[in-house]
């Protein structure tokens, strides 16, 4: 459950310092500022993260090309998670266990960054509900996770790797486990109705 000071908003370029406050220095997961899975085919991440990764995604948001929410608890950034058509994102179609037929058809939520101090607190539950709107106002439209699952006889994930989200957290919402993989990241669905208009 969300604490009641929550609030979520969808990203503008405006809203970049509060981004870049809520991703640090360091750019949320070592120098990953919400890059790795948009790197081009030929590129390798080691050589983009940390300052190119930075200036690459502050370009994407300042041209409106980056989708995304912010959590914010008493107006201060506490939360983050990205959003758009998959295609946005190729490295997904460069993983052999997340492959699909329907890419067009589908919009993707990679990856989610929760400030320390804010986590378990029902912070990644309010940014899946607001991504799952802002996906909802185009119609029709199926949304994918790749959640990480524990390998067998584990039951914590640490949290630079879940970042993706974990298996339980997107099945209790609704999600269906579309590429069951032993451990590691999977992908799940869920089908999206339009929202309703008023």
């Amino acid at each position: 459950m969300a604490p009641p000071d929550l609030k979520t908003v969808e990203l503008t370029p405006e809203l970049w310092p509060d981004l870049e406050k809520l991703f640090g220095p360091n750019g949320a997961c070592g120098g990953c500022w919400c890059m790795y899975w948009r790197i081009p085919e030929g590129e390798r991440y080691d050589d983009v993260r940390g300052p190119d990764a930075k200036r690459r995604f502050k370009a994407l948001v300042a041209s409106g090309e980056a989708k995304g929410v912010l959590a914010y608890a008493d107006g201060e950034p506490v939360g983050w998670a990205t959003f758009g058509p998959r295609r946005d994102f190729p490295r997904l179609d460069r993983a052999p266990s997340f492959k699909c037929d329907d890419a067009d058809a589908v919009s993707s939520v990679p990856c989610f960054f929760i400030h320390r101090n804010w986590r378990n607190q029902g912070v990644a539950t309010a940014l899946l509900a607001a991504v799952e709107a802002a996906v909802r106002r185009d119609g029709p439209r199926t949304l994918e996770g790749y959640p990480v699952k524990p390998p067998r006889g584990e039951a914590r994930i640490s949290n630079g790797m879940a970042y993706t989200g974990t298996l339980p957290f997107f099945l209790k919402r609704g999600y269906v486990h579309v590429a069951d993989r032993p451990a590691g990241k999977q992908r799940v669905r869920k089908a999206l109705s339009p929202a309703r208009r008023k």
